[in-house]
């Protein structure tokens, strides 16, 4: 599948969380949400980006925006991650890559010159009515939790 766009409706979705709760997207509809997309729990990158997030997680919630973060972990690695690195935000299992597939972000990656199917690290803002407000592809995880607050700065202004 291809990218959502600017402008059009995020995809909803069913999936469980790290908790093994069953959430949809639409259940946060009325809130702005970052919805990031990592290729695997507790790898050096997904670490980064997660952490980033976490030690920004109060200028998030002060904004009431919900971060969502999405791989193809299970819901029990999901679980050890978010408590290893006490991440405040929900990490949801898609397992079978459905969402990934949805938003466009699983497809062939190479690393140390091998072939696989994967998660593109990607991140995308979704408006308080459910709509694709930005898209992020080029992600770098140190840097991207600011870059994300940098954004939403932008639009306040």
């Amino acid at each position: 599948m291809s990218i959502p766009k600017i402008g059009e409706p995020a995809p909803d979705f069913e999936v469980l969380d790290d908790a093994g709760e069953t959430i949809h997207l639409s259940d946060y509809l009325g809130k702005e949400v970052v919805l990031y997309f990592y290729p695997r729990a507790d790898t050096p990158g997904c670490t980064k980006e997660a952490c980033a997030f976490r030690d920004d997680y109060s200028a998030y919630s002060d904004k009431g925006v919900v971060i969502l973060g999405v791989s193809p972990d299970s819901v029990i690695k999901q679980a050890k991650f978010k408590q290893k690195f006490q991440l405040p935000f929900a990490l949801l299992a898609d397992e079978d890559h459905k969402i990934s597939e949805t938003y466009g972000v699983w497809g062939p990656k190479k690393f140390m010159g091998k072939e696989y199917e994967g998660v593109h690290r990607m991140t995308f803002l979704i408006d308080a009515e459910g709509k694709i407000k930005q898209v992020f592809e080029k992600v770098k995880p140190a840097e991207h939790s600011k870059e994300i607050l940098e954004a939403f700065e932008k639009d306040a202004n």
